[in-house]
């Protein structure tokens, strides 16, 4: 997200195209990411949410207070900072429409890569009468909530999404619609007769756990690391369907920053490499050395990754052994024993 997205959100309260929130008022951001100013003048309390582990401890190192979760009703305003996902920008205006009274104001801001001009047009077929104006390389685009808001928020909101009949997932979530192709390689590979304490990295809805549990029926237990707020709650739900009786555990948490406090005889992952727009391999690497930390003596990571990843020169740098299972045109899995 560029800062100058953050500086296009508040815009219009700096020019006075929309009037400044006084002190009297609360305010929803939805999306929210460091580094934003309001302008002077803007009074509201903010609740500031963002369910992305690392996004929410940058904010709370910039003095917020921020929640993972929406909760209260009756907002006079909400500001929503769009994202590359086209689904979740939309629920999160479903969720200011939900949260925002009557008359209250909607402001979102994105840049036109990120969907903010087609999403205009849809709040504006949806009789939402949005106003725009464009700044700072982005567009900010505001209305006001009407009276019935429930056609508008029956468009926007996510939908559930049901996976090979059996797992829950939701748009703006990794691979929502569909088992993602790399997840389903390393499945195809993981261990049959595991009996000890595994920990999954980056697990999204909970598809490997899932699959591991499946593979190897004497797992003891599965411990769930994940960034996102509410791929963890689809996480538990998955498990709790698909393997009631498996003692699982879940948690919230920045890999890269925030390491485990036990040790594991299994670590898989399917670990993340895009930040933004851009690949960004070092993801994967510093998950690769949370995984080192994380393992016992002697414990195994099994991990996949894009073929073209350079991720063999860290696993070198941290474990005894290391090597590649098996390829296809896409992905590879590798392991590495500590």
């Amino acid at each position: 997200m560029s800062h100058d997205t953050l500086k296009t959100l508040f815009h219009p309260f700096a020019t006075e195209a929309v009037p400044l929130p006084g002190a009297d008022q609360r305010f929803l951001f939805l999306g929210a990411e460091a580094g934003f100013a309001k302008p002077e003048g803007f009074l509201a309390e903010l609740t500031v949410v963002q369910d992305f582990r690392p996004e929410f401890r940058r904010l709370e190192a910039s003095h917020q207070k921020p929640v993972a979760v929406v909760d209260g009703e009756d907002f006079d305003g909400a500001l929503v900072l769009c994202s590359k996902h086209k689904g979740l920008n939309e629920d999160h205006v479903a969720e200011a429409l939900r949260r925002v009274k009557a008359g209250g104001l909607v402001m979102i801001a994105g840049a036109k890569e990120e969907g903010i001009l087609p999403l205009r047009k849809q709040l504006d077929r949806l009789g939402l009468a949005p106003e725009s104006t464009p700044k700072y390389h982005g567009v900010a685009v505001w209305f006001s909530v009407p009276a019935d808001t429930s056609a508008a928020i029956a468009t926007l909101a996510a939908k559930t999404v049901t996976v090979e009949g059996r797992f829950e997932t939701r748009a703006g979530l990794f691979s929502h619609a569909h088992v993602d192709e790399g997840s389903e390689l390393l499945a195809s590979r993981l261990p049959t007769d595991f009996d000890g304490n595994a920990a999954d990295f980056g697990a999204g809805w909970g598809y490997l756990s899932v699959m591991l549990a499946e593979a190897s029926p004497r797992t003891n237990r599965i411990d769930l690391f994940e960034a996102s707020h509410t791929a963890l709650e689809h996480a538990k739900r998955n498990l709790a369907r698909n393997h009631p009786d498996l003692t699982t555990r879940f948690f919230w948490q920045d890999l890269a920053a925030e390491p485990t406090k036990e040790k594991y005889d299994l670590v898989i992952m399917n670990p993340p490499f895009h930040e933004g727009h851009a690949a960004e391999p070092s993801i994967g690497a510093a998950m690769i050395k949370a995984a080192y930390e994380a393992l016992r003596n002697g414990g195994n990571l099994l991990m996949v990754a894009n073929r073209g990843l350079p991720y063999e020169p860290v696993l070198a740098a941290h474990f005894k052994q290391h090597g590649e299972v098996c390829r296809n045109a896409r992905f590879k899995v590798l392991w590495a024993k500590r």
